[in-house]
């Protein structure tokens, strides 16, 4: 991989020049609102993680101050941009699938406006592939180019032509650009972003780059901000947050970070993710356990139970430095909700290393995994490698994987039967028009009766029932 340069930010004059683009935009859109007696709409598909999410918040952001009126749907759009995920070739695959459905939509309006961005669009191999079959596209950019889209777009208007920008080598951190979130109560706040770990499966590092933290005085900032406005679960993102602070030169790190934001007063609630177990240290767990407003949740990806596939992976811990965190953990904070990842089928493993990764769920009582069967990434060392394991195997173990999980998850449920947990309410539930949902303080789902005032409330249930993917209770009066 090319070195590329870290911990760089964009030039103010640089944002600034980007503002003058959506200044202009703006000024077209307003002419056509005028004229045509409507505004522009925009719709922003985002797939993949929650910071993609983030990311797309920052393109609506740019999008409304551009004049345009972000909409939920894609059938009457100007402007429609795809928020790619490279991290499995199904995501990729689906994204493009998407975007062949709107090729109907430009042939009924010529003016609408396509544009890929993300993590995907960051290979080589897609950039062609997007030029060759997709020339309805008009623009193409890549995670460090994201805050250049005003420019991008306001070229597009003006030369017609497509703008088809290969990703930067240079990954810099932008900060004052305009921000649309999606909910009034629940927030993202990257951070760092980048990654410098490698691991043999990922592509994160290939297509976000090398890792860079924010200045801590922006990111308290931010949060005092969303405070002050009312916002009552944020979260904070980054590849690895453990690693904040290390590419800066300056004497702070994660627990720094989080023990600041906890002075910031007001009835909200601190999560971050992802936690990385080789930088996880005992330091933060004590600032947690000390803390007000950090909750008691730890999303730690332990990705297998074998030091034989951990080093394959390249994760460059074991399992005994692994579960020795768990349990300083339970130790600190007994209350705490522990959630990791695993990955089944990686390449080369056995039926005993299989074996392991059960009874690392054994010992470990997770509350909840997130499970994936293991796909090769093109770029990957791990697409490399020899002895792939069959998808009649893998789907064995995922099978076998998920069955032992649920009897885990069912007993960490059921000691809630009969306690009050404090929720954030998040309306009614998509599954279920008819109950109510909202998460605990560790992210457990939470359904009850109730009404649409709560939405966004903290307010307290009594759990009459837990099930293995849910609590169930009433609201306690």
């Amino acid at each position: 991989m090319e070195k590329i340069s870290v911990n760089k930010a964009v030039l103010p004059e640089e944002i600034d020049r980007q503002k003058s683009y959506i200044n202009r935009i703006k000024e077209k859109n307003q002419r056509f609102c005028d004229e045509n007696g409507f505004r522009k709409q925009a719709f922003i598909m985002t797939l993949g993680c929650q910071q993609n999410e983030a990311d797309s918040e920052r393109l609506a952001g740019m999008a409304e101050a551009m004049g345009y009126e972000i909409s939920d749907k894609p059938d009457n759009a100007y402007l429609i941009l795809v928020n790619t995920c490279a991290i499995r070739e199904h995501a990729e695959k689906r994204a493009l699938s998407i975007v062949g459905q709107y090729k109907h939509i430009k042939a009924k309006n010529p003016e609408l406006i396509i544009g890929i961005c993300g993590c995907m669009v960051v290979q080589e191999h897609r950039i062609q592939d997007i030029k060759m079959r997709y020339p309805y596209v008009d623009i193409l950019f890549g995670t460090s180019s994201l805050h250049k889209f005003p420019e991008l777009l306001f070229e597009k208007m003006q030369r017609g032509k497509r703008i088809l920008r290969p990703d930067e080598k240079e990954y810099l951190v932008a900060e004052g650009l305009p921000v649309r979130r999606e909910s009034s109560y629940r927030a993202w706040v990257s951070v760092m972003y980048g990654c410098n770990n490698f691991c043999s499966y990922c592509i994160v590092p290939y297509v976000r780059g090398r890792e860079r933290s924010r200045e801590m005085s922006e990111i308290v900032n931010e949060v005092k901000e969303l405070v002050a406005d009312g916002y009552k679960d944020i979260t904070l993102l980054g590849q690895n947050v453990n690693s904040y602070g290390k590419d800066s030169g300056k004497e702070y790190d994660f627990a720094d970070l989080l023990s600041e934001l906890d002075k910031i007063e007001g009835d909200y609630l601190i999560h971050f993710m992802t936690s990385h177990p080789k930088d996880a240290s005992r330091r933060l767990i004590d600032v947690m356990a000390s803390s007000k407003h950090i909750a008691r949740q730890f999303h730690l990806p332990m990705q297998s139970g074998s030091d034989r596939v951990l080093k394959l992976m390249n994760r460059r811990y074991d399992f005994e430095k692994y579960i020795g965190i768990v349990d300083y953990i339970r130790e600190k904070m007994p209350e705490a909700t522990i959630t990791s990842d695993i990955i089944v089928g990686f390449p080369d493993e056995s039926d005993e290393d299989f074996e392991k990764t059960l009874d690392a769920l054994r010992r470990a009582k997770f509350d909840m995994i997130f499970s994936f069967i293991y796909s090769p990434r093109k770029g990957t060392p791990a697409s490399e490698m020899k002895n792939q394991i069959s998808p009649e195997v893998k789907q064995e173990r995922f099978e076998r994987l998920l069955k032992t999980q649920n009897e885990i998850s069912l007993a960490s449920n059921k000691p809630y039967e009969g306690k009050t947990v404090r929720v954030l309410c998040d309306g009614r539930s998509k599954n279920n028009n008819e109950v109510f949902c909202g998460r605990t303080e560790g992210g457990k789902i939470v359904l009850f009766d109730g009404d649409d005032g709560l939405e966004g409330r903290f307010i307290n249930i009594e759990i009459e029932r837990g099930d293995t993917f849910a609590l169930y209770g009433k609201i306690k009066k």
